[in-house]
């Protein structure tokens, strides 16, 4: 699993968003006062994520209270350098932990209006300065637990969960049910080629509990080798789309440089947005939803395992245009048919 600091460290110069300034505020939660390091190019979204790693208090059930601030200090899409911040600050945080989440679990609100950023843009949004800082912040906070060691010529499967593995906004009296067709199958068979890791925009514990009742995490067929949670996750701003997250594999590969690197890496998720860091290592898969009307039908996971199969082949995956990948997978097979 990911772990963080709860400290942020600067690295680099360049325009962006904000100032590259560090922050020290002060934060009174349940009888206590906490010290949380930020920078000034770092949203109040951010500033939740560094609360979250001292108290457990997911985000989502945070709220910040500052008199001359008023809501600015819960718009999540809002910069510090925006805000009149200074060392006297001290702000109050009310918000419950993580103890009554298997009860009343916290889902992000639910994005069904995805990006599409155009393609100059999405290549901006990857070289500006500013991601560039926060990502090396990020590489130095979070530091990515292994649940199983890298496998040295293997190549690496980053995915999603929500409408990638799992149903999560259907209910059912057994979470099986709401688990997409086919897992199983599919880890198993790609685990071949490729070690797994696991990246949510929930919690860790969320992960856990979600991936334990799957039997993901114990399966004898296949293992796991990393989880990655919100933690993780930095925030950018796209000139045309605003302020959102995203998952920068870039922080993989900073710690593992010797296993993973953009010529082997490819990331599944129902949302395009989440790889705007790395747009050539993204697929966006189809997503699952209304799992009671659809499990007998998806077939997703069984024409991505073919794929997955075939670009396995290759020695540089860094040049493909996954966009196109159904296409891919048909020409392999007329290839090897006409063999």
């Amino acid at each position: 699993m990911a772990t963080g600091s709860g400290l942020a460290s600067d690295s680099g110069s360049g325009s962006g968003s904000g100032s590259s300034e560090e922050l020290t505020l002060r934060v009174r939660w349940s009888g206590k006062e906490y010290t949380v390091r930020v920078c000034g190019d770092d949203t109040v979204g951010e500033l939740k994520r560094r609360i979250c790693e001292l108290t457990n208090v997911l985000p989502p059930r945070q709220k910040l209270l500052y008199p001359k601030l008023g809501s600015k200090l819960n718009d999540d899409s809002v910069f510090l350098s925006q805000l009149p911040l200074n060392s006297s600050f001290k702000m109050t945080m009310i918000g419950t932990t993580e103890e009554d989440l298997l009860l009343d679990p916290v889902d992000s609100p639910e994005i069904l209006d995805d990006l599409e950023l155009p393609k100059d843009e999405a290549v901006d949004i990857k070289d500006m300065e500013v991601n560039k800082r926060k990502l090396t912040r990020r590489i130095n906070q979070v530091k990515i637990e292994l649940r199983n060691p890298c496998r040295k010529g293997k190549k690496l499967l980053v995915l999603d969960i929500d409408y990638t593995l799992f149903d999560h906004r259907s209910t059912a009296e057994n979470p099986l049910q709401l688990m997409r067709p086919y897992l199983h199958e599919f880890l198993t068979s790609v685990y071949a080629e490729y070690d797994i890791m696991i990246w949510s925009a929930t919690s860790m514990k969320w992960i856990n509990l979600k991936m334990g009742q799957l039997g993901v995490l114990d399966n004898p067929n296949y293992k796991i080798t990393a989880l990655l949670d919100h933690m993780a996750m930095i925030t950018v701003q796209s000139p045309s789309r605003g302020v959102f997250d995203c998952k920068p594999l870039g922080l993989i590969w900073a710690q593992f440089p010797e296993f993973y690197s953009a010529s082997n890496t490819i990331m599944f998720d129902d949302l395009k947005r989440n790889f705007v860091m790395n747009p050539q290592n993204g697929l966006t898969i189809k997503p699952f939803r209304k799992a009671h009307a659809n499990r007998d039908s998806d077939q997703e996971l069984v024409k991505l395992t073919q794929y997955l199969l075939a670009i396995a082949e290759l020695d540089d995956l860094s040049n493909l245009d996954h966009h196109n990948w159904e296409l891919f997978t048909e020409d392999n097979a007329k290839r090897r048919r006409h063999r």
